[in-house]
């Protein structure tokens, strides 16, 4: 039995364009990432593709690119399944900074080794402080799984639970899986799916708005031939502008 797992990244948001860290600040999406969600739509359209189920996180930004997408598929009254385990990385201390001012302060090396390294967090960020994102969402949740600052190692450890308890299912029940979410908890997903190495996924970038597309086998892993990017998936849509996107997000400031 072959299972389709679709991945999209949320369009552009208001911090993105304002070249800030964003982290679990919930902010939304700007003009052009509303036409990013769309398209995304669109590009599923075209590809022939209908999600059954819905997966996002907790964060409007994702949110409301899910919601945009199946707009324009229409399939808005497919379920949805919402998960703080499919947040975006908490960035800890350098929430709501500015990337470039950042860079300038502490070094644009350090800043590279807390934006992309695999294992080292950026310094932390207690819950108390206003830039840390907190709100009623989360009060639900144990104090100890709160997220002081986290690198990629530690989003891969909060999202997997949510893949083989959420997600996992809905694929073997045979169901077109579509998870909206973000930059580095999508990385953290391809990471485990394409059994990336710890010191090449630094590397990787996941284009916002552009679907990704895995087929994956009876044991869930993934069919077909690695693509140079060292994905088994396939962006839907044009292939150069996915890699010129991926470009476009490894080239941000900080």
């Amino acid at each position: 039995m072959t299972s389709t797992l679709v991945l999209l990244r949320h369009g552009q948001s208001e911090w993105n364009l304002q070249n800030l860290f964003t982290g679990w600040v919930d902010v939304d999406l700007t003009e052009q990432g509303r036409e990013e969600a769309r398209q995304g739509g669109r590009d599923l359209v075209e590809a022939g593709l209908a999600p059954d189920v819905l997966h996002t996180s907790l964060q409007l930004r994702a949110i409301r690119t899910a919601e945009l997408a199946l707009d324009e598929l229409g399939r808005m009254w497919i379920p949805v399944r919402r998960s703080w385990r499919l947040n975006e990385r908490h960035y800890g201390d350098l929430q709501a900074k500015n990337k470039k001012e950042t860079a300038e302060r502490f070094g644009a090396d350090q800043v590279k080794v807390w934006r992309r390294s695999y294992d080292v967090p950026p310094p932390p960020l207690p819950v108390e402080d206003p830039n840390w994102g907190y709100d009623e969402r989360y009060a639900s949740l144990a104090p100890d799984v709160l997220p002081a600052a986290e690198c990629l190692k530690d989003v891969v450890v909060r999202m997997l639970p949510y893949w083989y308890d959420g997600i996992v299912p809905d694929l073997r029940a045979g169901l077109v899986t579509f998870v909206v979410a973000h930059g580095n908890s999508l990385r953290a997903l391809v990471k485990h799916l394409d059994d990336i190495p710890d010191d090449v996924i630094p590397e990787l970038n996941i284009p916002t708005g552009i679907p990704l597309v895995y087929e994956l086998d009876g044991r869930l892993v993934p069919r077909g031939e690695r693509q140079p990017n060292g994905l088994r998936g396939r962006y839907v849509g044009d292939p150069e502008a996915a890699e010129a996107a991926a470009a476009a997000v490894a080239a941000q400031a900080g």
